[in-house]
């Protein structure tokens, strides 16, 4: 079983930005980030397609060059950071856990993420056509199809995609979802783990991998549990 640091530790620090990676490093085995493609190309770690939620910022981040996108803050006094950065931060200390938001960012992803050890790596989308083209671009990576709310059959859009994890939410997950997973050979990684309940549920289930907003204090939850 893997922690998953969601947006790094978001219900500590502001999400996705260097502060909150950096606290998730302390216990997750990975730290989860979102993707969007700026003006120029460059892949940033924001969640939203605009600035206007979590920066104090405003616009789309596609309409925005990197230099321009540097003139905002993020939330923790640093600008939104870059892929680049949050790998030289992370690899090989922590895993990344990389999400495409939209189709259309993955060949930049994989050019970078391909300069790294594919065993801390993870790709994950709620997009099957994103998950097909990762696995051609960079094989050796593991990815994942995020299944938000129809799991009624969810192994076949996995297999079609081609993906060697599926991602259901914390309500949708089952031990028979597991067994079943672990049958065809897939991993599952449950999303997101903020309360002892869930915790419960996802231990019962025998989940692969954790998705959380608090890693520390999911780390503790099952230091305690262990004893």
């Amino acid at each position: 079983m893997f922690i998953i640091g969601h947006r790094g530790a978001c219900a500590v620090f502001p999400e996705n930005t260097i502060t909150a990676l950096k606290e998730g490093m302390k216990c997750a085995d990975f730290v989860e980030i979102d993707i969007h493609l700026t003006k120029d190309g460059v892949p940033v770690v924001l969640h939203d397609a605009t600035l206007d939620r979590t920066t104090d910022g405003s616009g789309p981040v596609d309409s925005m060059t990197l230099l321009k996108l540097r003139e905002f803050d993020a939330g923790d006094g640093h600008p939104v950071p870059t892929l680049q950065e949050v790998c030289d931060l992370c690899l090989p200390s922590c895993g990344i856990v990389t999400e495409i938001k939209e189709p259309g960012s993955e060949e930049a992803v994989c050019a970078i993420l391909g300069n790294y050890d594919p065993v801390s790596l993870w790709i994950v989308s709620f997009h099957p056509e994103s998950v097909r083209k990762v696995k051609r671009l960079l094989p050796s990576v593991k990815a994942g199809l995020i299944c938000s709310t129809d799991c009624s059959d969810p192994f076949s859009p996995v297999r079609d995609a081609g993906a060697d994890a599926i991602l259901p939410r914390t309500d949708r997950v089952s031990s028979e979802m597991v067994r079943e997973a672990h049958q065809q050979g897939l991993s599952v990684i449950v999303w997101t783990l903020n309360a002892p309940d869930a915790y419960r549920r996802a231990r019962s289930s025998c989940a692969d991998g954790w998705v959380t907003d608090d890693p520390c204090g999911l780390r503790a939850w099952l230091t305690h549990v262990e004893e």
